[in-house]
């Protein structure tokens, strides 16, 4: 890495709490800091991906919210945190007594993340930046949030999510209504209508759905 992300985290974020989820606070960047203005080129000289980390996703707020009003959905549970980005949805889960929970990103800059919004909350999290796609997975239930933004993304998602709720896992996706979601796939859990930024979406509130995963 061409900067230290922890140090870098600190400097172009503030401590906030997600509009939807105002038990957590994270790391988030605002209007305020330069992070929402740097290009891809300036973000790759300093050696950082698009940093999905910095900001609190509809859907990651819509599923972080379901999971602390349904404790019961986690509890005791042994939980995976796909494409965690910031760890809200993770935290969440700890939050409402799961029994573990491990992070998965592929990003390295959202482990620090991660780590540090963690420690904020003060809860554990375990972290992986495995690309566990299509890979078997042992936990109980896979919480996935904003994740069908990408045709690719979607196409290799879909199979693999179904054949985990085939195996009897429990798989929760929050979703704002993005592009590739499947929708004939899933089965309607709560709606929420979630304060998002008009730098990252096209609207000041997204309606945002949690949705059962089907096989």
């Amino acid at each position: 890495m061409k900067t230290d992300p922890e140090a870098f985290i600190r400097a172009n974020t503030s401590l906030m709490a997600p509009p939807h989820v105002p038990e957590i606070s994270l790391h988030l960047a605002s209007e305020a800091h330069e992070l929402w203005l740097k290009t891809e080129e300036e973000l790759e000289a300093i050696g950082l991906p698009p940093p999905f980390w910095a900001f609190a996703w509809a859907g990651g707020q819509g599923l972080a919210r379901y999971i602390l009003d349904h404790p019961e959905t986690v509890r005791g549970q042994r939980v995976l945190d796909f494409a965690s980005g910031s760890g809200l949805v993770g935290i969440a889960a700890v939050l409402a007594g799961a029994r573990e929970v491990t992070a998965v990103d592929i990003d390295p800059w959202a482990e620090t993340a991660i780590r540090l919004n963690a420690g904020i909350n003060r809860v554990s999290l375990e972290f992986t930046g495995a690309d566990l796609v299509g890979q078997a997975v042992d936990a109980d239930i896979v919480l996935a949030g904003d994740v069908f933004y990408d045709r690719a993304f979607a196409d290799a998602l879909i199979p693999w999510f179904t054949r985990l709720a085939a195996e009897g896992k429990l798989v929760l996706v929050g979703d704002p209504g993005r592009s590739y979601l499947p929708r004939e796939r899933l089965e309607f859990c709560a709606a929420y209508q979630v304060p998002v930024t008009r730098a990252l979406e096209d609207s000041e509130i997204k309606k945002t759905t949690v949705w059962r995963f089907g096989s």
